[in-house]
């Protein structure tokens, strides 16, 4: 019984699934972030009368610049393409809806509760760094195009371990 413990304890703690949990949080903030997109899109016209101007821009154009990060960026971040530069548009809108939900709320910033959507940019800010600190991963169109290149200039795959 012990030896039967032992066993699925090391392959629970000893293997890891590096590369495919990297996939998982690229779906899953990618089709979490371009339901926001494609729920404005479909509701344009509504939600562009209470959509907050930022940056100089009027609401509207707000909101397509918004829609845009938000599908755009989360298609190529799902399907690892230039994903650590995709990374960067929907992280500075975080920023940006933060201060804003931060400035503008109603009531006192320290007054809200983790139910709010206070705390929705901030979740999609640790994932969006995440995501640009650790990279894609092999099961991304980033690394084949990158096996590709080493290969074409006839180098090694351990010049791809290095990076």
């Amino acid at each position: 019984m012990t030896n039967i413990f032992k066993q699925i304890y090391i392959r629970s703690t000893g293997y890891s699934y590096t590369h495919m949990g990297r996939l998982f949080l690229r779906l899953f903030v990618g089709v979490m972030m371009m339901q926001f997109g494609l729920r404005q899109l479909i509701h344009f016209d509504i939600a562009s009368q209470v959509f907050p101007a930022v940056l100089g821009m009027d609401a509207a154009t707000s909101m397509t610049v918004m829609i845009v990060i938000e599908i755009l960026c989360s298609f190529m971040i799902m399907a690892g393409f230039c994903t650590r530069l995709m990374v960067l548009p929907p992280f500075a809108a975080m920023i940006i809806a933060e201060h804003y939900l931060l400035t503008h709320a109603d009531d006192a910033s320290y007054m809200i509760s983790w139910s709010q959507s206070g705390y929705l940019p901030v979740m999609f800010m640790g994932i969006y760094f995440f995501i640009l600190l650790v990279g894609p991963g092999k099961i991304s169109v980033d690394y084949f195009l990158s096996l590709h290149f080493i290969h074409s200039d006839n180098q090694s795959e351990s010049e791809l371990e290095e990076v």
